[in-house]
């Protein structure tokens, strides 16, 4: 793993992170790992086996077996998650299941569990990690660590025209509220809290356009 590029990109949730990070990966032809994915992928499990949040053991039981891909498209489009060759990704974008996933994310022993498996993810010619502990712990070697994010304000408003473009009614002031609530979770965790890493270069995309932080990135690199 330590001979392969990797790029980390962190920061919270409406950041910018995960289409950021999908455009660097096709404009440097490297691979792509959506940790956030592998989260909810394991949350979504969960309520469908109906185990709780609280369950340690019953979603330590789940992670022995999560076959996860990323299909990478072109620059406009969403990437697609597939679990067993199914495609997953409307449902892993479910409040509901995001939710879930910042729950479980925070027990140190479901963390521990897919550290190796988001490492295996390190391949040449390299690798773009997005997600909230790329550069603190799962690739703390990354020669380019970027922490992307942005005003409340402005990611409830981009999380809320998300949704209602893919045809879904939802509430800015729920979604301003449960991502308040996910920061304060992600960031007072007592494993592997939300914050730059060290030597990462922070970018507020509140006011940029995705175009300009992807030429930003690319210049760092």
């Amino acid at each position: 793993m330590s001979s392969v590029s990797v790029l980390t990109i962190d920061g919270p949730s409406g950041a910018g992170k995960g289409t950021v990070s999908r455009i660097l990966a096709l404009r440097l032809g490297w691979h792509y790992l959506d940790s956030g994915a592998l989260y909810r992928v394991l949350a979504l499990s969960a309520i469908q086996h109906k185990i709780s949040s609280e369950d340690a053991s019953g979603l330590l039981q789940l992670t022995a077996d999560l076959p996860v891909s990323f299909v990478l498209k072109n620059e406009t489009e969403d990437h697609r998650v597939l679990l067993l060759d199914q495609d997953v990704t409307e449902q892993l974008r479910l409040e509901q299941t995001g939710n879930m996933a910042s729950k479980i994310a925070a027990i140190g022993r479901v963390r521990e569990a897919l550290l190796v498996w988001q490492r295996n993810f390190a391949a040449s010619p390299g690798l773009v990690a997005d997600g909230r502990d790329m550069g603190t712990v799962v690739f703390p070697q990354a020669a380019v660590k970027i922490f992307l994010t942005a005003s409340h304000e402005a990611r409830a408003k981009r999380r809320y025209n998300q949704l209602n473009g893919k045809g879904l009614s939802v509430s800015l002031s729920d979604l301003s509220n449960e991502i308040r609530e996910r920061d304060e979770r992600d960031a007072n965790r007592a494993v592997a809290p939300l914050r730059p890493a060290d030597g990462a270069v922070v970018i507020d995309s509140t006011n940029n356009t995705i175009h300009q932080v992807v030429e930003s990135i690319l210049r760092l690199i």
